[in-house]
């Protein structure tokens, strides 16, 4: 896709044009969960964003935990097409990078959770690439939803990079920043669950094997002086 070049975020000048309205739609209900895939959601529930790479093996990591994960959809964030195309997205001129957004019943898996399967489940220390696939798409972020959110990832971030360094890693270059800003597109209906509907599909995500304390201990610490109580989650 880049012929060898270094990847670069355009900036917004350079991105290329977006539209008004999506031109493809999404299907109605999660091919695995069941529930569906757009929302209004449940009272309740809470959203959750996530770029770790291929999308495709990173719903499969979410929808397979083992209990509170509601529905998963996959699609666009972080950059400045609206409604962009998956052919716009990896042309690398609309900014985007591709996540999952996972919606979640707080009383049985918390953010904290989930954010432990994030980290865990590549190498957020690449860039503008995961593994072989190369390209600002699959850049490593997390789109918060509220300050909490924020904090905790923050938190969780300088955790991890306390554990990756010991292992030998570099800096984590993972993005941090609000999903108010930062919209979400839902990617084209093909891709939705598309490991389910192809179970010898590609999948090139992979994490350094790296564990991140669950927060219970004092590795989270700073979350909780940010003023956060992590939620009590089943397994």
């Amino acid at each position: 896709m880049f012929f060898g070049r270094t990847p670069r975020m355009p900036t917004p000048g350079q991105a290329l044009p977006g539209r008004a309205t999506a031109v493809f739609a999404v299907p109605d209900r999660h091919t695995v969960l069941g529930n569906p895939l757009l929302g209004p959601y449940p009272e309740g529930l809470e959203i959750a964003d996530f770029g770790l790479g291929c999308f495709w093996g990173a719903e499969r990591k979410f929808w397979q935990l083992p209990a509170g994960v509601w529905t998963t959809l996959v699609g666009y964030q972080g950059g400045y097409t609206e409604h962009a195309t998956y052919e716009e997205v990896c042309s690398g001129l609309t900014g985007h990078t591709e996540v999952v957004r996972v919606v979640h019943d707080p009383a049985l898996i918390s953010y904290e959770r989930l954010l432990k399967t994030f980290w865990e489940s590549h190498d957020p220390t690449q860039g503008f690439r995961q593994g072989n696939d190369v390209g600002t798409q699959y850049r490593s972020a997390v789109y918060t939803h509220t300050p909490a959110q924020a904090a905790t990832a923050e938190a969780s971030r300088t955790a991890y990079q306390k554990v990756l360094g010991e292992s030998g890693y570099g800096e984590i270059t993972t993005e941090i920043l609000p999903a108010a800003t930062h919209p979400f597109y839902p990617a084209e209906a093909y891709h939705q669950q598309y490991l389910q509907k192809n179970p010898a599909g590609y999948c090139g995500l992979g994490g350094t094997g790296v564990e991140l304390s669950t927060p219970v201990g004092t590795n989270w610490g700073a979350s909780c002086q940010a003023g956060i109580t992590p939620a009590h989650e089943t397994e």
